[in-house]
C-alpha cells in the first residue's frame, strides 16, 4: 500500500467519521513529528492512532479495515486483573470491504454498528484444538440476547446492534448497504500477538513510502 494511498483514506475515513457526530482525542490531530516526541510516549506503547490495513494483501477496497484507537490498557493490569482492564476502537468497514476470519486468544470484545450500513459478521466456533470448527452452531450475546447460529451463519447488525464476541470466536465481517461506522468495546488489545488469521496473511500493512505521511499509522511506532 502506498503512503500517498493512506493519506487518501484517512482525510475519506476523517470525514465520514466526523458525518457521524464522532469526536476523537486530541492526538488523532497530531503532526509525524509531535508523535515520535516524548510527550507522545505513552500514545505510542498503547498503540493508540491511526490504523489502516490491507493484511498485506495489497487490495485495501476487497480486503482491509479502517481502525482508530482510541484508549487501551496494559497487559501488567489484565495480569493483575484490575486497573485499565480495556479498549476502545473506532473501525469503518466500507461496502462489501471484508476483513477476514480471524478469532482472538486473549481479547473479549463487543462490536457495534454505529451507523450506516448492515453490519454482517460470519461466525464458527473454535474446535478443541482452536480451528474452526466447521458442524457446531455457535452461540453470541446480541445486546443481551443470546442468539445462535449454524456453523458459518452469519449475523447481521443494523445501526445500534452489537454482538459480544468471546476468545476463540472465529468471525470475519463487511458492510452491506454503505459504508459502516463500527464501534470496538474490548479487553486489552494487542493487535501484533492477539490476531489469528484463516489464511496466511499479516496484520499490518507493509508501506511504499512514496510521499511523506499525513499522520502515523501505530504499525509506525
Amino acid at each position: 500500500m502506498k503512503r500517498s494511498e493512506v493519506n487518501e483514506i484517512l482525510d475519506r475515513s476523517w470525514s465520514f467519521i466526523k458525518s457521524h457526530g464522532v469526536h476523537l482525542p486530541p492526538f488523532a490531530h497530531w503532526t509525524p513529528d509531535q508523535m515520535r516526541t516524548p510527550e507522545a510516549a505513552d500514545i505510542r506503547s498503547r498503540g493508540l492512532g491511526w490504523d489502516i490495513t490491507d493484511y498485506g494483501q495489497g487490495r485495501f477496497d476487497e480486503l482491509g479495515l479502517f481502525l482508530f484507537t482510541a484508549r487501551n490498557g496494559s497487559h501488567e493490569d489484565l495480569s493483575a486483573g484490575r486497573g485499565m482492564l480495556y479498549a476502545e476502537k473506532i473501525m469503518i468497514s466500507r461496502a462489501e470491504q471484508l476483513s477476514p476470519m480471524h478469532r482472538h486468544n486473549i481479547k473479549a470484545e463487543d462490536i457495534i454498528n454505529r451507523g450506516g450500513g448492515t453490519l454482517v459478521i460470519e461466525l464458527f466456533a473454535p474446535d478443541r484444538d482452536g480451528g474452526i470448527d466447521r458442524a457446531a452452531p455457535v452461540t453470541v450475546p446480541c445486546d443481551g440476547i443470546a442468539r445462535t447460529l449454524p456453523a458459518g451463519g452469519k449475523l447481521k447488525l443494523a445501526p445500534g446492534e452489537s454482538v459480544t464476541l468471546m476468545p476463540g470466536i472465529w468471525h470475519a465481517f463487511w458492510s452491506e448497504g454503505g459504508d459502516c461506522l463500527i464501534g470496538e468495546v474490548s479487553t486489552v488489545n494487542d493487535d501484533r500477538t492477539d490476531n489469528v488469521f484463516e489464511m496466511e496473511i499479516g496484520r499490518f500493512s507493509q508501506i511504499d513510502e512514496d510521499t511523506a505521511p499525513t499522520h502515523l499509522l501505530v504499525s509506525d511506532y
